[in-house]
């Protein structure tokens, strides 16, 4: 019996975008399949964010389609823009919390704007989010200047998964978190994948994130994207931008700990 062919969640087709007087993208094709876990990389000013924010529809590409759930971006109406804005989440790097605003009405502030649900129901399952973000519900009344890091963007990251988003998009996850913080909310995106469904878009430079948690991992470099695959595939890779940019000492460092974890398994 063949497996079945796997259901398309963003489809991106020769993407173009002009910025600064020059193009950062030239012809991007990209796939995202329904349930799994990407990671865009590539060098600085490859334009990663940039993707993300396309996708979002923070910024109209120059040229280029972009589907979503099978959807054009492109000739949606305003009010179907909002209800497919809905069936995602959204991680910014720095959280983007409400520094007036606590925890738990973080978390709760996109149940207030896009549903009709009693001011109880939304409590209790902003409470639910943020257990399963990894923070303790004495944090609730907490506001971000008294959280760490690391709680910041838990926080951030309930917030993220408030209205059981289908696709999930993470801007730089793990960075600013020590070692064992990493390894830690990394565990947690593969469980909030495998528990919730979720579809995962990510922008990283953490190369054990890369390892552990990406099931493919797309490089860009010359304004497009010159190899999806996965890791083991991907640092073999004969592009000069892929070997540079794995070849260093972090990057063999790196590789050396995945192949003695995947001795112990």
């Amino acid at each position: 019996m063949q497996n079945a062919t796997p259901e398309k969640i963003i489809e991106i087709s020769h993407l173009k975008n002009y910025l600064g007087q020059q193009w950062v993208h030239k012809d991007v094709n990209m796939t995202i399949n329904r349930g799994e876990i990407l990671a865009i990389v590539g060098g600085s000013g490859s334009g990663k964010t940039t993707i993300i924010r396309s996708i979002l529809m923070l910024q109209k590409p120059t040229s280029g389609t972009i589907k979503v759930f099978g959807e054009d971006l492109s000739k949606i109406s305003r009010d179907r823009a909002k209800e497919i804005r809905q069936r995602w989440g959204m991680l910014f790097q720095q959280g983007a919390l409400f520094s007036s605003l606590t925890l738990l009405e973080n978390v709760m502030f996109p149940l207030q704007e896009f549903s009709n649900i009693s001011h109880n129901l939304q409590t209790e399952i902003a409470k639910l989010k943020i257990s399963l973000s990894g923070l303790p519900l004495t944090s609730l009344n907490k506001y971000p200047s008294e959280l760490s890091g690391g709680m910041r963007k838990r926080a951030a990251l309930a917030r993220a998964i408030i209205l059981d988003p289908e696709l999930l998009f993470l801007d730089e996850p793990t960075a600013g978190l020590d070692p064992n913080g990493a390894e830690a909310f990394d565990d947690m995106i593969l469980e909030l994948r495998n528990n919730l469904g979720l579809t995962i878009v990510m922008v990283t430079h953490d190369l054990d994130s890369l390892w552990q948690v990406a099931d493919r991992v797309a490089f860009l470099a010359d304004g497009k994207v010159i190899a999806s695959e996965p890791m083991q595939q991907l640092i073999h890779h004969p592009h000069p931008a892929i070997q540079s940019f794995f070849g260093g000492r972090r990057g063999q460092v790196s590789r050396q700990q995945s192949r003695t974890n995947d001795d112990k398994e």
